[in-house]
């Protein structure tokens, strides 16, 4: 998938996305997104996806400090956003989480 397509399925729920942070996403998740399919969908329905999601990308990747109770909620709050579909696209889930803490600047380098 290019960076074009990422951004539009960020425009689904971002009418004018940063695309430089869709950019830095990308070239931060790198090989990944080509590795397999799976590698590029986040699966609200296991728990240990949204673990690494919260210690990898929100703890690590933007570092937040906040607890895990209210990490954990930001990334539910993603999830139901994104409930109708049935595959979320890695990317786009991230991006929702950066700009939810307002983090999308830190990812447009």
């Amino acid at each position: 998938m290019a960076t074009t397509d990422y951004a539009a399925d960020v425009k689904r729920y971002v009418p004018a996305p940063d695309e430089k942070a869709i950019a830095g996403i990308v070239k931060h998740l790198g090989i990944a997104l080509k590795s397999s399919q799976d590698a590029a969908l986040v699966s609200c329905s296991s728990k240990d996806e949204l673990a690494r999601v919260r210690d990898s990308w929100l703890k690590k990747k933007l570092a937040l400090g906040d607890d895990d109770k209210a990490l954990d909620a930001s990334i539910k709050a993603v999830c139901d956003k994104m409930k109708a579909d049935k595959n979320k696209q890695r990317v786009t889930f991230y991006y929702l989480l950066a700009e939810a803490h307002g983090k999308l600047a830190s990812l447009a380098k």
